[in-house]
């Protein structure tokens, strides 16, 4: 297990959902996909780990969660302004998505 935080550090992550509108292959990088997503009051790039475990087009339209207040990254020429949230299980990579349609990018995550 990690070391324990308070509820005062977890307090200041942002968790929300996000609506992905487009995904595609980082330019210069093997395992990297790009996301743009909808979360709610703005859009913004992400960019992502999982292009082994999925295709760009099986993405698009997924209400994934995020970690929206994640400090910009440059990552192999291209910023990333949040991380996707996903679990892994053996070998397979499992993005955390919200089931239901009602729920409205943007959305906090408590």
């Amino acid at each position: 297990m990690a070391d324990p935080i308070t509820y005062d550090d977890f307090a200041k992550i942002e968790l929300r959902v996000a609506k992905v509108l487009e995904a595609r292959p980082h330019p210069n990088a093997d395992k990297l996909l790009l996301l743009q997503v909808d979360v709610g009051d703005q859009q913004k790039q992400i960019v992502a780990g999982v292009k082994a475990h999925y295709a760009p087009e099986t993405l698009v339209g997924k209400n994934i969660i995020i970690v929206n207040n994640l400090a910009p990254a440059m990552l192999r020429g291209e910023t990333s302004n949040g991380m996707l949230l996903a679990a892994t299980s053996g070998e397979k990579v499992i993005l955390l998505t919200v089931d239901d349609a009602e729920c409205v990018p943007g959305a906090k995550i408590k």
